[in-house]
């Protein structure tokens, strides 16, 4: 018998293709940060600690989880996965693209509201006329909070303005 087909007992795995993409992606991210990080590098003059240490230690870590998410890809030890629904996912994004380009806009109150709706129906609940409203109150208690105690400056839109 030869050792190099699968017999009845031992199963061939195949590389975690989701596993390997997701290690791409990581790789992607911290190549990203290492060159913004090369780009601010020259700020930190003559200290050894600077704006980039901090930025630079997690791109390292993120290649470190890149190289662990692959090698374990290849090793195909990944635990099997059900299939993805696709609905939630797009609530999860619509709510981000909305928060995106309502921020500037509307203020972070309303733009984070819309994202917290959105992002519970992505999560099954689907009453929109009624997360939308609770989201928005929980987002201005937030930024009350960053803009008034903490004295951190937030996105702010008509119904923050009312608070100026």
């Amino acid at each position: 018998m030869s050792l190099n087909h699968p017999t009845s007992t031992t199963k061939q795995r195949r590389p975690d293709w989701a596993a390997l993409a997701i290690a791409v992606v990581l790789a992607v991210i911290a190549a990203v940060i290492f060159f913004d990080v090369a780009r601010v590098k020259g700020a930190a003059g003559y200290s050894q600690v600077g704006p980039a240490t901090v930025p630079e230690w997690i791109a390292f870590g993120l290649i470190g989880l890149a190289v662990w998410t692959a090698i374990e890809a290849f090793r195909g030890e990944f635990p099997v996965r059900d299939r993805q629904e696709l609905g939630p996912i797009v609530w999860v994004v619509a709510g981000l693209i909305a928060q995106m380009l309502l921020l500037n806009r509307a203020g972070f109150s309303i733009a984070t509201g819309v994202l917290f709706a959105l992002v519970a129906a992505g999560f099954g609940r689907r009453k929109l006329w009624l997360t939308i409203p609770i989201g928005i109150i929980l987002c201005l208690c937030i930024w009350l909070i960053f803009a008034g105690l903490l004295q951190l400056s937030l996105p702010a839109g008509p119904l923050e303005h009312l608070f100026l």
